[in-house]
């Protein structure tokens, strides 16, 4: 089977830098699209088919496999070896290696569901489409470009900043040690 990923576009990204993560990296795939990075996630994809368009495509193979790290590199892949760890360690682990933003700017977030570009929206065109409570709460909200799914800062934002606060300070102590 040939993959193509839906949004490859490094367009209203953060840099240049493209990854692809391998079936077990679904959460960190939404975390990295989320700071903005266009991040491929082939879930049922083969190592092959997963070398294959990391060679195309020239992206960073995000992977907890360490057999397909070793055989990124002999084909001349950027590979990252994701170790189990939470996902504030893990953020702070890229962070280190590739220098990555640890901070949520909504000009470049991409959808965590689809990988396209996210954009502000006026109140006004989610009417109709989310629930009154969320209207009456929120006043700003975004929209996926490729799949239309709208998001806010809801509850959930807390957890966020928490988790990216918790990999700022593991990031510190990387880097002094």
């Amino acid at each position: 089977m040939i993959y193509h990923l839906p949004f490859t576009s490094g367009e209203d990204s953060i840099g240049t830098m493209k990854f692809i993560a391998d079936g077990m990296l679904g959460r960190l795939t939404r975390w990295l699209r989320l700071l903005g990075y266009d991040v491929g996630y082939l879930q049922d994809a083969s190592d092959d088919e997963l070398l294959a368009v990391a060679k195309k495509e020239k992206r960073i193979l995000l992977t907890c496999d360490l057999v397909l790290c070793r055989k990124a590199k002999k084909l001349g892949i950027t590979p990252f070896l994701i170790r189990r760890e939470d996902e504030a360690e893990k953020l702070a682990n890229l962070a280190k290696e590739f220098n990555i933003r640890l901070e949520v700017d909504e000009a470049f977030s991409r959808c965590p569901k689809c990988n396209h570009p996210i954009k502000n929206v006026e109140k006004s065109s989610v009417v109709g489409r989310l629930h009154s409570n969320t209207l009456d709460a929120y006043e700003e909200y975004w929209e996926c470009t490729g799949c239309g799914k709208i998001y806010w800062h809801g509850s959930h934002w807390k957890k966020i900043d928490e988790t990216l606060e918790e990999a700022k300070v593991m990031l510190r102590r990387k880097n002094l040690a």
